[in-house]
């Protein structure tokens, strides 16, 4: 047998021994998934369980340098890993902005120091992060921003306010563009700082959105002490690091269109609302609506693969995770279109133990918000048309 077929039994014995019963079952409210942290509530012990099994061998990050807590695997074992987990239906053990977002950016940018400071916590799911780069008047406009990091000599003192800090509130750490130098350019003078939530100053306070829920926060720093040591990069020289940054979280927030390892399809939703005749959904209109969606999801999905496989080559990924984002995004507010479509009426129930508090309902309306976090598709579009399709 080759390396990589000895490497794929390895591993499918390995997964079947190791990943608990219940992690192999559709992933259907946000409590399914696991964000790790300092206070994390975990659903259950098999939870916890999985997500520690999977990082003892770096799996929560597995192509991250071993030296750094990552699995070190190739591309392609990656890819073996992805597909076996699939196959079992296993669970995503660690959902983590560390993973998709600062974590990369500390690869490619981070000392030696902050490599080993944050990334081994991030992969044990021992440190939950949170963003700080938009701003009441720095959104689309992020280089706007106004918070501020003055040198105090050994440390900066920050103060400033951000907003729309997804889980500020759960949050352990922050990873924050601040303006350093005031007198710069508006690209200029910008800082990627890293700082503890439970620093003095900092306080998250949760945003209140249309379905009910407070995902959102904004965040004031008054006089929030931060390490010069936690400075990613150069000081003053954040801003290329926050542009390679918000490539990954397009890429992640385009995800959200794809159905992931442990996720349940649209299909599967489907036959559990409508039922089925003759092995068919019992309507013909929402089973065509259905087979077109899986359709654009595949060809969704082997576009993401081959831009991931592009940029796993050194290729990089660059404007094209405004394509992935605007259509990853596009793509998931369809799907919760028509899970709501399935179920009718009963699709409006707000609460009560059916519906599980009216999960349905609820982030139906939170997908609307996927088309402007991490930038507006309006501004995705202008990438595109600029970057990808020259036209000026």
């Amino acid at each position: 047998m080759t390396d990589l077929q000895v490497f794929r039994d390895e591993t499918r014995h390995w997964l079947e021994e190791h990943c608990p019963p219940s992690m192999r079952t559709p992933i259907k409210t946000d409590k399914d998934q696991c964000w790790g942290g300092r206070n994390a509530n975990y659903v259950s012990d098999e939870q916890k369980q999985w997500m520690d099994n999977m990082a003892s061998r770096g799996w929560t990050a597995p192509t991250w340098p071993i030296e750094y807590g990552g699995g070190g695997l190739s591309k392609a074992e990656a890819k073996i890993l992805s597909e076996e987990m699939n196959k079992l239906k296993a669970r995503l053990p660690l959902s983590s902005f560390g993973i998709w977002m600062i974590g990369p950016a500390l690869l490619k940018f981070g000392s030696e120091e902050l490599k080993l400071q944050h990334l081994p916590p991030i992969v044990r799911g021992e440190i939950r992060w949170c963003q700080g780069y938009s701003e009441p008047n720095a959104g689309s406009d992020l280089a706007g921003l106004q918070a501020k990091a003055v040198d105090m000599g050994e440390h900066f003192i920050a103060n400033g306010q951000k907003v729309w800090t997804s889980y500020g509130d759960k949050a352990d750490w922050m990873f924050c563009l601040l303006r350093t130098d005031p007198d710069a350019k508006k690209q200029s003078g910008i800082s990627l700082v890293l700082f503890d939530m439970q620093t003095p100053g900092v306080t998250p306070k949760p945003i209140k959105l249309i379905s009910g829920s407070s995902p959102f926060c904004e965040t004031f720093l008054d006089d929030v002490r931060v390490e010069k040591n936690q400075v990613v990069g150069e000081i003053n020289q954040g801003w290329t690091i926050a542009k390679y940054l918000l490539t990954h979280e397009r890429e992640m927030i385009g995800g959200f269109g794809l159905t992931g390892a442990g996720s349940q399809t649209l299909g599967q939703f489907a036959v559990e609302a409508l039922g089925t005749e003759h092995g068919r959904l019992t309507d013909s209109v929402l089973r065509a609506d259905v087979i077109r969606w899986e359709i654009d999801a595949a060809a969704f999905a082997v576009t993401a693969e081959r831009v991931n496989d592009e940029a796993k080559s050194g290729q990089g990924i660059g404007a094209t995770s405004a394509m992935l984002k605007y259509y990853g995004t596009e793509l998931n507010k369809r799907r919760y279109e028509l899970m709501m479509k399935l179920h009718g009426n009963d699709a409006m129930e707000w609460e009560g133990e059916a519906s599980k508090d009216g999960w349905l309902p609820r982030t139906w309306l939170r997908t609307k918000g996927n088309s402007i976090e991490g930038g507006t598709s309006e501004v995705q579009l202008n990438i595109i048309a600029k970057n990808i399709l020259g036209l000026g």
